[in-house]
């Protein structure tokens, strides 16, 4: 078992990204702590580890593909793309 998200990521629009992502997270009840260079989000669930997407830099997170939370940091990640850019491999 294990399975992680690799990303790159270059937020132009932070603010944006960050009001963006504090909605749609806890809409849907993950935990976000923002700071001025970074966000991260944690859905608490054991077997996942919390996002943490910079306003410019790399990170990853293993999510052991448990949905939703997978699919949900794929969407969160590929979003980045409208407010800058990002770039995500898995393995």
């Amino acid at each position: 078992m294990g399975h992680t998200v690799y990303y790159r990521t270059r937020v132009d629009k932070w603010e944006r990204f960050r009001d963006f992502v504090e909605r749609v997270a806890e809409g849907i009840g993950y935990h976000v702590q923002t700071t001025k260079e970074s966000l991260t989000i944690d859905p608490g669930h054991p077997l996942v580890e919390p996002l943490v997407v910079e306003k410019s830099g790399e990170g990853f997170a293993k999510t052991n593909l448990v949905e939703p939370h997978h699919s949900i940091y794929l969407l969160v990640l590929h979003s980045v793309a409208f407010f800058g850019s990002v770039e995500l491999w898995e393995d």
